[in-house]
């Protein structure tokens, strides 16, 4: 774990013990982590046949580049499915985004798509509905008990990589595939 055993602005890679459709090889990018709990968002695994246009669409927001309403939204996680957020570089920020890192923030308004719609949002973003959330000791204890993998995150890694390929990008940051993992805690 990082300073003070938190994981706040990291990645969360899921091993092969983590089954199930929310979770399974899923890559959540961890927002907040404290001794009160954690929240993050999954970054890889696309809400279903949702992209951008259909917030435009369902928020009357004004229309903008195709190129933009394209944009994929992700399955941030099964914690609140229909609240929206915005993971995002630092270029842009609100009164209410939280500031994550350096490189990272987090905004849940709609004025944040607003300002996506009109090309003047962030350069880049992340959309995803829903998050997922640990209560205190949850997430430490998944980990212990060879749940997760976690590495730092990156703008590449987060933004750039196609959404498909992020958890095997994000294990090879450790030096490791997928094809090496065992569902299976060891004992030494």
């Amino acid at each position: 774990m990082t300073k003070r055993g938190f994981l706040k602005g990291k990645l969360l890679i899921a091993m092969p013990s983590i089954q199930g459709d929310d979770f399974a090889k899923s890559v959540v990018f961890l927002c907040e982590h404290s001794e009160d709990g954690a929240m993050g968002l999954v970054i890889n695994k696309p809400a279903p046949r949702m992209v951008f246009a259909d917030l435009v669409e369902k928020l009357k927001l004004d229309d903008t580049s195709a190129e933009i309403m394209q944009l994929p939204v992700m399955f941030g996680g099964p914690v609140k499915q229909f609240q929206g957020f915005v993971l995002h570089s630092t270029d842009y920020a609100m009164e209410e985004s939280l500031v994550i890192s350096k490189d990272f923030a987090l905004t849940g308004t709609v004025d944040i798509l607003k300002a996506i719609a009109d090309g003047k949002g962030p350069s880049a973003k992340l959309l995803a509905l829903g998050y997922a959330g640990w209560s205190p000791g949850q997430l430490e204890s998944e980990i212990m008990r060879n749940g997760w993998l976690h590495c730092d995150a990156d703008a590449e890694l987060v933004f750039g990589v196609p959404r498909a390929s992020v958890h095997e990008a994000a294990l090879a940051r450790l030096g490791v595939s997928s094809a090496m993992l065992s569902s299976e805690a060891g004992r030494a």
